[in-house]
């Protein structure tokens, strides 16, 4: 009798063991991926990736420069997960900034961007 409650209770502390092991292993998953490097391609010599739309009678322009609406710069903030959020939207991440220009314009409505200088920093 003695050596089955061993055998069910060694059985049970493995089983609890390797469960709390996984869970562990699932719940970190998304900060290990997180750290990774990400493959950066940069484009040919002299070409300079540019998206632009008109998107509700807005002009939005995406480039290295970064966002801008009707020439008006939309302070872009790149998160962890590798989603963006704005100063218009900081409570909502997107894909993409042309889906978070999208947001943006949505969001303005019939108004405009505040015209911010650009800071330089020495």
């Amino acid at each position: 009798m003695r050596a089955s409650l061993f055998t069910r209770r060694a059985f049970l502390r493995t089983a609890f063991t390797a469960t709390v092991l996984a869970g562990t292993g699932a719940a970190l998953s998304p900060l290990v991926r997180a750290r990774r490097p990400r493959p950066v391609t940069a484009p040919a010599e002299g070409v300079v990736p540019v998206l632009e739309e008109t998107y509700r009678g807005r002009h939005i322009a995406v480039d290295r420069a970064g966002v801008r609406i009707d020439g008006r710069t939309l302070h872009v903030m790149r998160r962890a997960d590798g989603s963006y959020l704005s100063a218009v939207n900081h409570f909502e991440s997107f894909a993409t900034p042309l889906e978070l220009a999208r947001a943006a314009v949505d969001e303005l409505g019939t108004g405009r961007l505040a015209a911010v200088p650009a800071l330089h920093h020495a």
